[in-house]
């Protein structure tokens, strides 16, 4: 199974994901590529901007929409 699949999997199981989760479960670096072919393909996904308190960072986490 392909990062792509893996990602799609693990979404439409009712799971969300950060750039940072993707990498430590799937070894994927470029989180947004994928989430990007997916769209492309169909799949419901929403990105939710988060910021992180402790440092002030910003980053995406992506969930399916639920129906």
């Amino acid at each position: 199974m392909n990062q792509t699949n893996s990602i799609l999997a693990y979404l439409q199981a009712g799971n969300s994901i950060t750039p940072l989760e993707a990498l430590q479960r799937f070894g994927c670096m470029r989180l947004g590529a994928r989430i990007y072919d997916l769209k492309g393909g169909g799949y419901p996904i929403i990105t939710e901007m988060v910021k992180d308190e402790r440092t002030g960072k910003r980053y995406a986490r992506y969930s399916m929409v639920k129906v």
